[in-house]
């Protein structure tokens, strides 16, 4: 059966009130055919997110109805191995190894911080230099970014050729990731003077489930545009990204851009550095 993320959105709801659905859906998924594998909860947002083995989406509203009531908002079809990728798990979380039973398992929230990083001119740099020298540099690239990467907590969602997508829990960590990978260019180039290497970054922050089809899809897209939108050497965020960051950064309002995808413009931030 299909693998289906639908999304709730219940103002006032307690983690207390999405433990007791999440039993209440438990017991009865048998009735409708139908898996629960697990789900995220974000107490501030008033959203929850549910992933499911089912026949279709009408059995996931028929068994939500009967269970708790609480009918989801918007239901997509997902691939498990992306929703690992980007949530880093598809099962409930269970307590870590010599922890106390009795200790309260945390349920994460779904909402993530996407970055995307590119190397610029990395076409210039084939017809210039050669495959196997362009190479090098990639693969220079993807060394000092992923180090960064491991140390802030990102999960690498794909590599894009000339750059990497990778998610965050928390967008302060995002920032800091990105500033790591800025300053480690910054001192490869005073050391190697002859090969400059510059690299833009573009963020932004968003919950799975909105209203297309594709799991965190506008998230992915809106990063991506502000990656490609960023000067050189810079890092560009959206506005949940700086929000999501409080006073921990300082950033630059560059104001608003037309991004391909978006019927209104998107407000931008460069973090200062």
């Amino acid at each position: 059966m299909p693998i289906f993320m639908d999304r709730h959105f219940i103002k006032g709801v307690t983690k207390h009130m999405m433990d007791m659905a999440h039993e209440q859906d438990i017991e009865i998924q048998g009735r409708h055919g139908v898996q629960i594998l697990t789900y995220w909860f974000d107490e501030k947002r008033s959203t929850a997110f549910c992933l499911m083995d089912s026949p279709d989406k009408d059995t996931i509203s028929k068994y939500h109805s009967e269970s708790h009531g609480n009918i989801p908002h918007e239901i997509i079809e997902v691939d498990p191995s992306t929703v690992e990728m980007f949530l880093g798990r598809i099962k409930d979380p269970v307590p870590s190894p010599g922890s106390d039973k009795s200790t309260e398992v945390q349920v994460d929230s779904a909402f993530r911080t996407i970055m995307f990083t590119d190397l610029v001119d990395s076409t210039k740099m084939t017809l210039s230099v050669g495959d196997e020298k362009a190479m090098h540099y990639i693969r220079v690239h993807n060394a000092m970014s992923r180090e960064a990467i491991r140390s802030f907590d990102g999960r690498e969602i794909k590599h894009t050729g000339d750059g990497l997508m990778v998610s965050f829990v928390h967008s302060g960590k995002g920032v800091k990731c990105a500033v790591a990978i800025q300053n480690a260019f910054r001192e490869y180039n005073q050391t190697h003077p002859e090969e400059e290497l510059r690299v833009r970054i573009g963020m932004s922050a968003g919950e799975p489930v909105q209203e297309d089809e594709d799991l965190f899809g506008a998230v992915v897209v809106q990063a991506a545009r502000l990656c490609a939108t960023a000067q050189p050497e810079s890092i560009l965020v959206s506005e949940a990204v700086r929000e999501g960051c409080g006073e921990e950064f300082s950033f630059h309002d560059v104001g608003s851009f037309d991004l391909k995808g978006f019927s209104a413009p998107v407000n931008a931030y460069q973090v200062k550095y």
